[in-house]
């Protein structure tokens, strides 16, 4: 019965392991063009994907000066569509477009991502 219980909780402490909550960048873009936003920042694109400990994945499109993505202006993403890819993203004075493979495409504003926003 001992060895029975010590199985069970070695097999539940590596499943809390391998599922333990991490987060992940599985696109990144940055701005070739410094100097195309009136704040002379280098911006950054990205979709993080997040998992939670209880299994569950979401996706967050992040746009800002941080090349790290924890802090810009943040757009939730259906799994579906991140986890078809990103095909393009486009950077142009007016912000930034980003494409996924299935023809969908987001686009952000660069008022939304300028001057630390």
């Amino acid at each position: 019965m001992g060895l029975l219980l010590a199985g069970a909780l070695l097999a539940t402490c590596c499943h809390a392991v391998l599922r333990w909550p991490r987060t992940d960048v599985v696109h990144r873009s940055t701005d070739a063009a410094t100097g195309r936003y009136d704040d002379d920042s280098r911006h950054h694109a990205g979709l993080v994907r997040k998992r939670t400990l209880s299994g569950s994945t979401s996706y967050t499109l992040v746009v800002g000066r941080d090349p790290g993505l924890s802090y810009g202006h943040a757009l939730p993403v259906s799994p579906y569509l991140a986890e078809q890819g990103v095909g393009d993203t486009d950077w142009t004075a007016a912000g930034v477009r980003v494409e996924f493979t299935t023809g969908h495409a987001l686009f952000v504003p660069a008022s939304a991502f300028t001057h630390g926003r």
